[in-house]
């Protein structure tokens, strides 16, 4: 029971995290009554992508770095787009790209590394 709630969970928060991610004003007018703007939007999607890794990492058979991998690599990719463009370009913005792209690249390494991971790659192939 407790694995299917968790599955159940884990496909909400993962499904609210891509409407965030691909239609944050929706969410806004829905939840709150009124469609975010300005700065609020990439705050949103930010918010988007956390929700969609905490699904991915409260997925029955998934791990805490699998769910951190996926955030980390998005976050990384959604706040270089955000520099690339330039329209929202704090002072923190750059150090947060390098930050977390240092912090998708240990935990790659990690899930490479991991003894879960490669268990279970040399069983499906053998």
């Amino acid at each position: 029971m407790m694995k299917q709630s968790l599955a159940l969970t884990a496909v909400f928060e993962a499904a609210t995290g891509l409407v965030l991610i691909i239609a944050p004003s929706l969410v806004g007018r829905l939840l709150f009554g009124a469609e975010f703007t300005g700065v609020a939007n990439p705050a949103a999607r930010v918010t988007g992508i956390a929700l969609l890794a905490l699904g991915v990492g409260c997925w029955p058979g998934s791990t805490a770095l699998c769910g951190m991998l996926t955030y980390s690599a998005l976050a990384t990719l959604y706040l270089l787009y955000l520099g690339i463009r330039g329209e929202w370009v704090g002072p923190l913005l750059w150090p947060a790209v390098v930050l977390h792209a240092i912090l998708t690249a240990l935990l790659a390494r990690a899930w490479f590394e991991s003894p879960i991971r490669r268990n279970s790659s040399s069983s499906a192939g053998g």
